[in-house]
């Protein structure tokens, strides 16, 4: 017998199977084709879609193998089409929505799974797929901003390291051919732009292996070491503006979780395990599980927050305030609503401030390359 499962391991795979009552001979990981597989790869975006196309289709009463079938032959991602496919197969097989779910771990993480489960207990699946919509779409708007936060500064960035490169390894030689027929000393600022031309010709491939090897040893470190992950998680929450936007986005990600998982059903402190994990930043994900511990010991949520000293005062009362008139998930929405608008307006502020900065920025770069290769020629005008 022989198979495909989607896992993030193949450990996983067989401890799978070992519970299906099937013990593999052999578990590898399926190679990748030379020249792209057969469509690009499941997006979050598309779980989210999937999500709210299966939540109102249940609430329109279609049932749930027809929907299947709907969506799938909608779909325009092969391996999308191909997932959706091997849900409804299971369906039809006898398993619960849930369990098909937990095949794919890696496209339906542990929360997704947790609210199907719930829903599915409590008879309220089409309502608890149609929250998982609300919160997945919220969760990759947000998502969506702080990666436009980042990105248009790196991008800026990037180009002008560009720029300058082509200016050093193409310009500036062409310039140096011209000031060696001068005979007269050079400024000291276009020799170090001379000598930084010289050595970009000959060591280009040095210069370009070490900022390779630098990047993939930082992404393989922050993979590998969780130390490594918090300490850069730790500085980036300190960083003047950038910092501000990522405590506020790891807030609305904590409260709008806890509220879903809580307004689902999920017991409290299981939801507030599955929370640690969406936070988006180690230093908040070990703080829940800190609130997690304490809470299963008998204290009160906000006060588990407000011992870590990490969570506002704001959100410590909203919590106590939840908690006394039995609606913490209403409040917590109010939390999470509350600073993804803030992320949201601190994004927008922040492109605004960026943008003079970054134009200062290139033109102090390009410029100071054009003034060290036209010094020498003022230098020899005014001899004249």
């Amino acid at each position: 017998m022989r198979g495909e499962q989607a896992a993030r391991n193949a450990n996983l795979v067989r401890a799978d199977l070992r519970k299906q009552g099937i013990t593999p001979s052999m578990v590898k990981v399926k190679p990748k084709p030379l020249f792209g597989g057969s469509g690009s790869r499941i997006t979050a975006k598309e779980i989210a879609v999937f999500s709210r196309q299966i939540a109102t289709m249940l609430k329109s009463g279609v049932p749930i193998v027809q929907a299947m079938e709907i969506i799938g032959g909608g779909q325009k991602n092969p391996k999308m089409r191909d997932l959706i496919n091997t849900i409804r197969s299971d369906i039809e097989s006898g398993s619960a929505l849930s369990e098909a779910l937990a095949k794919h771990p890696v496209q339906f993480d542990e929360l997704f799974r947790n609210l199907v489960k719930a829903g599915e207990s409590a008879g309220v699946l089409d309502t608890v797929l149609d929250t998982v919509a609300t919160y997945k779409e919220n969760i990759e708007a947000l998502k969506g901003k702080i990666k436009k936060a980042m990105f248009y500064p790196a991008m800026v960035v990037a180009v002008a390291l560009l720029v300058s490169a082509i200016l050093l390894v193409f310009v500036v030689p062409q310039f140096k051919e011209v000031f060696a027929n001068f005979g007269a000393e050079l400024p000291a600022f276009t020799l170090l732009v001379i000598n930084l031309s010289e050595f970009m010709v000959k060591f280009w491939w040095l210069i370009f292996g070490v900022i390779g090897g630098a990047i993939v040893g930082f992404i393989m470190l922050k993979k590998r070491s969780p130390a490594f992950a918090h300490f850069l998680d730790r500085m980036v929450l300190k960083l003047p503006v950038i910092g501000k936007i990522m405590h506020e986005a790891a807030l609305a990600r904590f409260a709008r979780t806890l509220a879903v998982t809580f307004a689902a059903g999920v017991p409290l402190v299981e939801a507030l395990d599955t929370v640690a994990g969406a936070t988006g930043n180690t230093v908040y994900e070990q703080a829940v599980k800190r609130v997690r511990d304490d809470v299963s010991v008998g204290y009160q949520v906000n006060l588990a927050m407000k011992q870590t000293n990490l969570f506002p005062h704001m959100v410590v009362q909203m919590t106590a305030i939840g908690e006394e008139a039995g609606a913490l998930d209403t409040m917590l929405y109010k939390v999470a609503e509350f600073y993804e608008m803030e992320v949201n307006n601190a994004v927008d502020a922040l492109a605004s401030l960026l943008e003079p900065i970054i134009v200062v920025m290139l033109g102090v770069i390009v410029g100071s390359m054009v003034v060290a290769m036209y010094l020498p020629i003022f230098k020899l005008a005014a001899v004249v």
